[in-house]
């Protein structure tokens, strides 16, 4: 079996897909309770890099609100890896705390470091190992045809994630949370 990966994200509470319309074959859609936006991607790493990346978490960005646009695939063109929904709302400071926080934590954790640009997205769905060229092209379709509504969500939370011990309805799960600080400013008291 392969070694289980790693990664710190802020959990996505707020949006769900249980209301989409069904998926095409060989495209598995996430539990809502999956839902994620990733901030650095730690790999197979093991437990102990991984705790030892999220210990250095010393300064934290602030809780912000997002909003979802298109979901548009990731990954190598042709065989993507995920169906992912953009950030509309909040994308520029999510994407800043990407790149503030992604190199320290792969680095504290001996991970690859990812050189692409921050990209805030939230995985909706992903294909399956057996999904050939016709399930890919019908998952794209479906994917152009979503509408995830208006929500809006506050991410106020990052969460060091690992693989589900039993991966058959959910994919991942936290093994330790942070509260994000407020953005907001409080109103004055007497």
């Amino acid at each position: 079996m392969t070694a289980a990966n790693w990664f710190v994200a802020a959990p996505v509470r707020g949006l769900s897909l249980r209301a989409l319309p069904p998926a095409p074959p060989n495209v598995r859609v996430l539990h809502d309770d999956d839902l994620h936006l990733t901030i650095a991607f730690l790999g197979p790493c093991g437990e102990v890099r991984a705790r030892a990346a999220w210990a250095t978490l010393d300064t934290l960005p602030p809780a912000t609100m997002v909003s979802f646009g298109p979901v548009v695939p990731m990954g190598a063109p042709g065989a993507y890896s995920a169906l992912s929904a953009l950030l509309e709302l909040g994308r520029v400071p999510m994407e800043h705390a990407i790149g503030a926080l992604r190199d320290g934590l792969c680095n504290a954790a001996s991970a690859r470091l990812d050189r692409r640009p921050p990209k805030a997205h939230v995985t909706v769905a992903r294909p399956t190992r057996r999904a050939g060229a016709s399930d890919r092209a019908a998952g794209l379709a479906w994917a152009a045809a979503l509408d995830l509504g208006t929500p809006r969500v506050r991410l106020d939370t990052l969460a060091l994630y690992t693989w589900s011990e039993d991966r058959g309805e959910r994919l991942f799960r936290p093994v330790a949370t942070r509260l994000l600080p407020s953005d907001e400013v409080s109103p004055s008291t007497p």
